[in-house]
Protein backbone atom coordinates (compact mmCIF):
# COMPACT_ATOMS: atom_id res chain seq x y z
CA UNK A 1 0.00 0.00 0.00
CA UNK A 2 1.16 3.17 -0.96
CA UNK A 3 2.39 5.53 2.02
CA UNK A 4 0.02 8.07 0.91
CA UNK A 5 -3.11 5.53 1.01
CA UNK A 6 -1.67 4.32 4.84
CA UNK A 7 -1.76 7.68 5.90
CA UNK A 8 -5.41 8.27 4.77
CA UNK A 9 -6.22 4.60 6.33
CA UNK A 10 -4.48 5.37 9.64
CA UNK A 11 -6.26 8.95 9.92
CA UNK A 12 -9.55 7.10 9.48
CA UNK A 13 -9.75 4.53 11.88
CA UNK A 14 -8.62 7.71 14.14
CA UNK A 15 -11.35 9.39 13.21
CA UNK A 16 -13.68 6.57 13.47
CA UNK A 17 -11.91 5.78 16.70
CA UNK A 18 -12.58 9.99 18.28
CA UNK A 19 -16.36 9.47 16.60
CA UNK A 20 -17.01 6.22 18.94
CA UNK A 21 -15.74 7.65 22.12
CA UNK A 22 -17.85 10.59 21.76
CA UNK A 23 -20.93 8.58 21.21
CA UNK A 24 -20.12 6.48 24.38
CA UNK A 25 -19.08 10.14 26.29
CA UNK A 26 -23.08 11.29 25.67
CA UNK A 27 -24.48 7.83 26.48
CA UNK A 28 -22.63 7.77 29.84
CA UNK A 29 -24.92 11.39 30.40
CA UNK A 30 -28.16 9.50 30.27
CA UNK A 31 -29.57 6.22 31.56
CA UNK A 32 -30.09 7.77 35.34
CA UNK A 33 -26.39 6.72 36.45
CA UNK A 34 -24.26 9.63 37.92
CA UNK A 35 -21.44 10.38 35.70
CA UNK A 36 -18.43 10.68 38.08
CA UNK A 37 -15.80 12.68 35.50
CA UNK A 38 -12.50 13.11 37.54
CA UNK A 39 -10.59 15.80 36.34
CA UNK A 40 -6.87 15.50 35.20
CA UNK A 41 -3.87 18.38 34.79
CA UNK A 42 -1.46 16.09 32.97
CA UNK A 43 -0.63 12.28 31.21
CA UNK A 44 0.23 10.42 34.32
CA UNK A 45 -3.04 12.27 36.36
CA UNK A 46 -5.43 11.25 33.76
CA UNK A 47 -3.95 7.27 33.40
CA UNK A 48 -4.46 7.05 37.16
CA UNK A 49 -7.81 8.12 36.45
CA UNK A 50 -8.90 5.91 33.72
CA UNK A 51 -6.65 2.73 35.64
CA UNK A 52 -8.79 3.20 38.59
CA UNK A 53 -12.35 2.23 36.12
CA UNK A 54 -13.35 5.79 36.30
CA UNK A 55 -15.06 5.78 32.20
CA UNK A 56 -13.86 8.96 31.45
CA UNK A 57 -11.64 11.84 31.94
CA UNK A 58 -12.13 15.64 32.60
CA UNK A 59 -9.37 18.04 31.91
CA UNK A 60 -8.84 20.98 34.56
CA UNK A 61 -7.70 24.40 33.62
CA UNK A 62 -6.72 25.15 36.89
CA UNK A 63 -4.64 21.94 37.58
CA UNK A 64 -3.29 22.83 34.31
CA UNK A 65 -2.23 26.37 34.81
CA UNK A 66 -0.96 25.95 38.49
CA UNK A 67 1.75 22.94 37.23
CA UNK A 68 2.97 25.21 34.41
CA UNK A 69 2.97 28.32 36.52
CA UNK A 70 0.36 30.54 35.77
CA UNK A 71 -3.12 31.17 37.93
CA UNK A 72 -6.33 30.35 36.91
CA UNK A 73 -9.13 32.21 34.74
CA UNK A 74 -7.64 31.94 31.50
CA UNK A 75 -4.07 33.38 32.27
CA UNK A 76 -2.63 30.34 30.51
CA UNK A 77 -2.38 31.37 26.92
CA UNK A 78 -3.85 28.70 24.61
CA UNK A 79 -1.24 28.08 22.43
CA UNK A 80 0.31 26.23 26.00
CA UNK A 81 -2.87 24.97 26.70
CA UNK A 82 -3.92 23.01 24.04
CA UNK A 83 -0.74 20.94 23.73
CA UNK A 84 -1.18 19.87 27.21
CA UNK A 85 -4.82 18.70 26.53
CA UNK A 86 -3.77 17.20 23.19
CA UNK A 87 -1.36 14.88 25.34
CA UNK A 88 -3.82 14.16 28.05
CA UNK A 89 -6.14 12.88 25.16
CA UNK A 90 -3.50 10.39 23.61
CA UNK A 91 -2.31 8.91 27.28
CA UNK A 92 -6.01 7.17 27.57
CA UNK A 93 -8.48 5.17 25.62
CA UNK A 94 -11.73 6.88 27.52
CA UNK A 95 -13.25 10.01 26.31
CA UNK A 96 -11.75 12.88 27.39
CA UNK A 97 -13.62 16.46 27.96
CA UNK A 98 -11.45 19.53 27.58
CA UNK A 99 -11.89 22.38 30.18
CA UNK A 100 -11.56 25.42 27.57
CA UNK A 101 -12.96 28.20 30.01
CA UNK A 102 -14.79 30.69 28.16
CA UNK A 103 -13.21 29.54 24.98
CA UNK A 104 -10.17 31.21 25.10
CA UNK A 105 -11.77 33.44 22.38
CA UNK A 106 -14.36 36.66 22.86
CA UNK A 107 -16.53 35.85 19.88
CA UNK A 108 -18.90 32.96 18.67
CA UNK A 109 -16.25 32.58 15.87
CA UNK A 110 -13.02 32.94 18.49
CA UNK A 111 -14.18 30.41 20.38
CA UNK A 112 -15.70 28.33 17.45
CA UNK A 113 -11.92 27.93 16.52
CA UNK A 114 -11.35 26.82 19.86
CA UNK A 115 -13.63 23.80 19.63
CA UNK A 116 -12.06 22.89 16.30
CA UNK A 117 -8.94 22.32 17.88
CA UNK A 118 -9.82 20.49 20.58
CA UNK A 119 -12.13 17.86 18.44
CA UNK A 120 -8.58 17.80 16.39
CA UNK A 121 -6.62 17.15 19.19
CA UNK A 122 -9.24 14.02 20.26
CA UNK A 123 -11.59 15.45 22.93
CA UNK A 124 -15.27 14.43 22.58
CA UNK A 125 -16.63 17.18 24.95
CA UNK A 126 -15.89 20.41 26.24
CA UNK A 127 -16.80 22.98 29.11
CA UNK A 128 -18.15 26.79 27.80
CA UNK A 129 -18.60 28.89 30.61
CA UNK A 130 -20.18 32.25 31.87
CA UNK A 131 -17.99 33.62 34.51
CA UNK A 132 -15.82 36.95 33.66
CA UNK A 133 -13.77 36.76 36.81
CA UNK A 134 -14.57 40.79 37.17
CA UNK A 135 -16.16 41.00 40.40
CA UNK A 136 -17.53 44.57 38.84
CA UNK A 137 -19.36 42.05 36.30
CA UNK A 138 -19.02 38.66 37.05
CA UNK A 139 -21.20 37.11 34.55
CA UNK A 140 -21.01 37.48 30.36
CA UNK A 141 -24.24 38.20 28.72
CA UNK A 142 -26.28 34.96 28.81
CA UNK A 143 -27.30 36.03 24.87
CA UNK A 144 -23.19 36.17 24.16
CA UNK A 145 -22.36 32.65 26.06
CA UNK A 146 -25.28 31.21 23.78
CA UNK A 147 -24.10 31.98 20.76
CA UNK A 148 -20.51 31.19 21.75
CA UNK A 149 -22.34 27.46 22.53
CA UNK A 150 -24.20 27.53 19.21
CA UNK A 151 -21.29 28.51 17.03
CA UNK A 152 -19.60 25.44 18.78
CA UNK A 153 -22.43 23.35 18.53
CA UNK A 154 -22.31 24.07 14.78
CA UNK A 155 -18.56 23.13 14.29
CA UNK A 156 -18.92 19.89 16.44
CA UNK A 157 -22.09 19.00 14.28
CA UNK A 158 -20.29 19.76 10.63
CA UNK A 159 -17.24 16.79 12.18
CA UNK A 160 -19.96 14.56 12.65
CA UNK A 161 -19.47 14.29 15.99
CA UNK A 162 -21.36 13.79 18.86
CA UNK A 163 -19.69 15.82 20.97
CA UNK A 164 -21.07 17.07 24.51
CA UNK A 165 -21.12 20.54 25.30
CA UNK A 166 -21.08 21.71 29.33
CA UNK A 167 -22.38 25.01 29.46
CA UNK A 168 -21.48 26.11 32.72
CA UNK A 169 -23.16 29.61 34.82
CA UNK A 170 -20.83 30.83 37.38
CA UNK A 171 -23.48 32.70 39.63
CA UNK A 172 -23.16 30.56 42.42
CA UNK A 173 -19.53 30.35 41.89
CA UNK A 174 -18.77 34.17 41.68
CA UNK A 175 -20.39 34.46 45.44
CA UNK A 176 -23.99 34.45 44.76
CA UNK A 177 -26.62 33.48 46.87
CA UNK A 178 -30.23 32.78 47.22
CA UNK A 179 -33.48 32.92 45.33
CA UNK A 180 -31.94 35.40 42.76
CA UNK A 181 -29.36 33.36 42.07
CA UNK A 182 -30.76 30.22 41.38
CA UNK A 183 -33.52 31.34 39.61
CA UNK A 184 -30.66 33.16 37.39
CA UNK A 185 -28.47 29.81 36.55
CA UNK A 186 -31.81 27.96 35.91
CA UNK A 187 -32.67 30.59 33.45
CA UNK A 188 -29.32 30.59 31.97
CA UNK A 189 -28.90 27.15 32.20
CA UNK A 190 -31.99 26.29 30.22
CA UNK A 191 -30.52 28.82 27.60
CA UNK A 192 -27.14 27.31 26.97
CA UNK A 193 -29.26 24.21 26.54
CA UNK A 194 -31.63 25.16 24.12
CA UNK A 195 -28.64 26.75 22.29
CA UNK A 196 -26.87 23.29 22.13
CA UNK A 197 -25.15 22.04 25.24
CA UNK A 198 -25.87 18.61 26.47
CA UNK A 199 -24.87 19.04 30.12
CA UNK A 200 -25.62 21.86 32.30
CA UNK A 201 -22.69 22.95 34.98
CA UNK A 202 -23.42 24.82 37.94
CA UNK A 203 -20.66 24.89 40.25
CA UNK A 204 -20.69 25.85 44.14
CA UNK A 205 -23.94 23.87 44.98
CA UNK A 206 -23.68 21.43 47.73
CA UNK A 207 -27.01 22.57 49.65
CA UNK A 208 -30.03 19.20 48.67
CA UNK A 209 -32.62 22.03 48.58
CA UNK A 210 -30.56 23.98 45.69
CA UNK A 211 -29.70 20.82 44.04
CA UNK A 212 -33.25 19.12 43.82
CA UNK A 213 -34.87 22.54 42.66
CA UNK A 214 -31.54 22.71 39.77
CA UNK A 215 -32.51 19.18 38.50
CA UNK A 216 -36.14 19.72 38.27
CA UNK A 217 -35.90 22.87 36.87
CA UNK A 218 -33.15 22.26 34.24
CA UNK A 219 -34.39 20.85 30.94
CA UNK A 220 -31.41 18.64 30.58
CA UNK A 221 -28.02 16.77 32.69
CA UNK A 222 -27.11 18.28 35.43
CA UNK A 223 -23.63 18.45 36.53
CA UNK A 224 -21.93 19.70 39.70
CA UNK A 225 -18.50 20.34 40.77
CA UNK A 226 -18.00 18.44 44.20
CA UNK A 227 -15.74 19.02 47.09
CA UNK A 228 -15.25 18.37 50.91
CA UNK A 229 -18.55 20.02 51.29
CA UNK A 230 -20.46 18.06 48.88
CA UNK A 231 -23.17 15.53 49.49
CA UNK A 232 -22.04 11.39 49.22
CA UNK A 233 -21.65 10.25 45.35
CA UNK A 234 -24.84 8.15 46.29
CA UNK A 235 -26.99 10.70 47.25
CA UNK A 236 -26.59 13.11 44.01
CA UNK A 237 -27.49 10.39 42.04
CA UNK A 238 -30.87 9.82 44.30
CA UNK A 239 -31.03 13.72 43.64
CA UNK A 240 -31.18 13.39 40.20
CA UNK A 241 -27.72 15.16 39.41
CA UNK A 242 -26.36 12.95 36.03
CA UNK A 243 -22.93 14.48 36.11
CA UNK A 244 -19.95 14.99 38.71
CA UNK A 245 -16.59 16.45 38.50
CA UNK A 246 -13.90 17.39 40.65
CA UNK A 247 -12.42 20.35 38.85
CA UNK A 248 -9.31 21.16 40.29
CA UNK A 249 -9.83 19.58 43.53
CA UNK A 250 -7.21 16.65 42.84
CA UNK A 251 -4.15 19.16 41.37
CA UNK A 252 -4.88 21.37 44.73
CA UNK A 253 -4.85 18.27 46.67
CA UNK A 254 -1.65 16.75 45.16
CA UNK A 255 0.09 20.56 45.82
CA UNK A 256 -0.94 20.54 49.63
CA UNK A 257 0.90 16.85 50.12
CA UNK A 258 3.72 18.16 48.27
CA UNK A 259 3.57 20.97 51.11
CA UNK A 260 2.71 18.98 53.75
CA UNK A 261 5.99 16.73 52.86
CA UNK A 262 8.21 19.43 52.80
CA UNK A 263 6.74 20.34 55.77
CA UNK A 264 8.00 17.46 57.18
CA UNK A 265 11.42 17.35 55.62
CA UNK A 266 11.98 20.54 57.15
CA UNK A 267 10.87 20.07 60.70
CA UNK A 268 11.56 16.76 61.14
CA UNK A 269 13.97 15.78 58.78
CA UNK A 270 11.79 12.27 58.26
CA UNK A 271 10.77 10.89 55.13
CA UNK A 272 7.30 9.32 55.88
CA UNK A 273 5.54 11.20 52.53
CA UNK A 274 7.34 8.53 50.44
CA UNK A 275 5.73 5.29 51.71
CA UNK A 276 2.93 5.91 49.60
CA UNK A 277 4.99 6.86 46.30
CA UNK A 278 4.60 5.36 43.02
CA UNK A 279 7.74 3.42 41.42
CA UNK A 280 9.48 5.09 38.63
CA UNK A 281 8.20 2.08 36.53
CA UNK A 282 4.50 2.89 37.32
CA UNK A 283 5.22 6.57 36.44
CA UNK A 284 7.15 6.05 33.29
CA UNK A 285 3.73 3.77 32.42
CA UNK A 286 1.80 6.30 32.94
CA UNK A 287 3.51 8.86 31.21
CA UNK A 288 3.46 6.69 27.91
CA UNK A 289 1.53 7.93 25.56
CA UNK A 290 -1.07 5.45 23.89
CA UNK A 291 -0.89 6.85 20.28
CA UNK A 292 0.65 4.72 17.36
Amino acid sequence: MPREAKMTAASTAVAEAVRQRARRFNRLHGGGRLLMLPNAWDAASARLIADAGFPAVATTSAGIAYAAGYPDLGRMPWAEMLPRIARIVASVAVPVSADIETGFGTSPEEVAATVRSVIEAGAVGCNIEDGTGDPRQPLFDSALVAERIAAAREVADACGLDFVINGRTDGFLAGGCGAETLAEAITRANRYLAAGARCAFVPAVSDRDLITRLVAEIAGPVNLLVNADSPPLAELQALGVARATTGGSLARAAFGFVRGALTELRERGTFGYAVNALTAAELDRLSTSLDP
